[in-house]
């Protein structure tokens, strides 16, 4: 499109591919069309319960798409939390941002809520935390803690810093207890607070540099 003269820069018909350009202070027009910077957005939003984190799925269950605004659905979550479990997930159409959240090499903080059908030990925990092999991969904790604890039902904190696909459950199945309900409640610094099941909210300027400067 460069090459054809197809796009001009502040009146001028720009044919070097590379040209850099400022979107906020250059005029960029596009067969006769100005062109403006995608409006980045970024969300917050409390995942309920019984729905997925596509866009599309192939049983018509809801997705979380369906709790934003028409105009949003370009946004992409960022990572995912399977159909059984709610809390905090973020969306955007940034995908640097997406990434360095994502990419296990970032190592960003997340935090859980599990209770648990069953007693939890310390000592099962204490393993978390060294790492269990499972499936061919290791899982493993970065701290676990009991919040409450019975013979019947146990609560339990945990902070990941990968996110493994369904890393919270498998690391109980592993020690044969079932994990009957899962909250994420922290993402770096940023809590779930008083969200409620199916609400969203913008994230901060301020939220934003926080996620990006700890990694």
């Amino acid at each position: 499109m460069i090459l054809d003269g197809r796009v001009s820069v502040n009146g001028h018909i720009v044919r070097l591919l590379g040209t850099k350009v400022d979107p906020d202070q250059d005029k960029i027009i596009f067969d006769g069309q100005p062109v403006r910077a995608l409006k980045k957005i970024y969300l917050a939003l409390h995942k309920p319960i019984k729905c997925v984190c596509s866009h599309k799925d192939e049983l018509n269950r809801p997705t979380i798409y369906e709790l934003l605004p028409k105009e949003w659905q370009m946004v992409s979550s960022v990572g995912r939390l399977d159909f059984n479990s709610e809390g905090l997930i973020f969306l955007t159409n940034d995908g640097e941002f997406a990434l360095r959240l994502t990419h296990p090499r970032y190592g960003v903080v997340k935090k859980y809520l599990a209770t648990i059908e069953g007693e939890v030990t310390r000592e099962m925990l204490a393993r978390f935390v060294q790492g269990i092999f499972t499936g061919g991969e290791k899982l493993k904790a970065l701290s676990a803690h009991i919040v409450s604890g019975g013979r019947a039902r146990s609560v339990v904190e945990l902070e990941l810093g990968e996110g493994k696909n369904r890393e919270v459950r498998r690391l109980f199945e592993s020690q044969n207890l079932t994990v009957k309900k899962l909250q994420r409640t922290q993402i770096g610094k940023i809590k779930l607070g008083e969200l409620k099941p199916g609400k969203w909210r913008t994230l901060t300027p301020a939220e934003i540099k926080t996620l990006i400067s700890d990694l």
